[in-house]
């Protein structure tokens, strides 16, 4: 299961993790979330045996202070973060390969 984030987690439960994040912002009302949510759902339960990997979620209508601070214009919003900096962002629906794909390339 996606940790779900906050305004007041946020930092803590990504920022000052060491590893790669996979962060998905997302709203309740957004059709392509709805198909995005059980995609990174099935990721965190295949990758949750790993201690350098923490998958995410952030509802964006909940936690305007993270979603403005992370400059989300567009949802699903997916970001991956490596020891606590973003290094990567995908707008839009992605498949579970394509994620596994960006993962890996940053735990390498």
């Amino acid at each position: 299961m996606p940790i779900e984030l906050n305004d007041q987690n946020f930092q803590e439960q990504i920022k000052d993790f060491r590893g790669v994040a996979l962060v998905d912002f997302w709203a309740v009302w957004c059709g392509p979330c709805k198909m995005q949510g059980p995609i990174v759902e099935e990721l965190a339960k295949e990758l949750a045996g790993n201690s350098k990997i923490r998958i995410a979620k952030v509802n964006v209508d909940e936690n305007q202070v993270t979603a403005n601070e992370h400059e989300i214009m567009s949802i699903p919003t997916l970001k991956i973060f490596k020891n606590g900096q973003p290094v990567e962002e995908l707008i839009g629906l992605q498949n579970k390969d394509a994620l596994l794909k960006i993962i890996n390339k940053h735990l390498a």
